[in-house]
């Protein structure tokens, strides 16, 4: 989302802008959180912590001047997750700082060039879900970026457990051969 439409998106009404935030950017978001979030939170804390992001990103796109909406979703997820991850893990766990000097192996096992190589992979993966249209992508998604089992996806598609297993399956196999006509396989 551009600056130009987010700052028409506000003329014509915040509530639109919001909802427009929220279709785009919510799955994102919501991924970076529980990335972060998945060993120590529960499901309440997740959405408790992407609520707080998107309260503070509204009220950055409101005050104006935004002119990467995703980049700045991304900035406050992390911050806001790794500050939910130091609240929660402050209550009785303990854990392991990266930078201690006991540790420097740990830093150096990450590349920027394996972090961009991910970054796209997802990125074309997501496309490519998304591609295989609905419900077969809401399965997916759910399935394997949410953990959901087949009984709670069924709910929130309104099909069958077994429905939603036989199209997972089915979705599956042509996520694999639409994956292998861009070039990545296994």
């Amino acid at each position: 989302m551009t600056a130009k439409e987010i700052n028409d998106l506000m003329r014509r009404s915040p509530d639109d802008l919001y909802r427009a935030l929220m279709n785009e950017l919510g799955r994102y978001v919501y991924v970076i959180v529980f990335n972060k979030l998945r060993s120590c939170g529960t499901n309440e804390d997740i959405e408790e912590c992407v609520s707080d992001i998107f309260a503070e990103l509204f009220i950055a796109v409101e005050d104006g001047g935004v002119n990467d909406v995703k980049k700045l979703a991304a900035s406050i997820a992390n911050r806001r997750a790794v500050d939910h991850f130091r609240r929660l893990t402050a209550k009785g766990r303990d854990t392991m700082s990266v930078d201690d000097e006991e540790f420097p192996e740990l830093a150096d096992q990450f590349s920027v060039e394996d972090i961009s190589d991910t970054k796209e992979l997802r990125r074309i993966l997501l496309r490519e879900i998304s591609s295989l249209g609905e419900p077969d992508s809401t399965i997916l998604m759910q399935k394997f970026y949410y953990n959901k089992t087949s009984a709670e996806i069924a709910k929130n598609v309104k099909m069958t457990a077994s429905s939603v297993r036989s199209r997972c399956t089915r979705a599956i196999e042509r996520l694999r051969v639409s994956l292998s006509a861009v070039g990545i396989t296994r």
